[in-house]
């Protein structure tokens, strides 16, 4: 999902991976990040400890850029199938 949505909008992915041990440190905590596995939109937690839909995450990644739902730069239903 991450790499598709990189693709649609003109947004940068980073990813941090951790062993599970480091995610329950003094130090990650201080760091005042979300519980691993999280999703953050710039400051915006949009999930922390669970799964997220992608609508949620969709929703999420365009008030941050400013588009409504009809300004989106999303492809549309059929382009996405066709792609595939």
């Amino acid at each position: 999902m991450m790499p598709r949505l990189g693709e649609t909008y003109d947004i940068e992915i980073e990813t941090i991976s951790k062993s599970p041990e480091e995610y329950h440190t003094d130090a990650y905590f201080e760091l005042d990040l979300p519980v691993a596995p999280a999703i953050m939109v710039k400051n915006e937690i949009v999930v922390e400890g669970s799964d997220v839909s992608e609508k949620k995450l969709v929703s999420a990644i365009q008030r941050h850029l400013g588009l409504s739902k009809q300004e989106s730069s999303g492809k549309g239903i059929i382009e996405r199938l066709l792609k595939r």
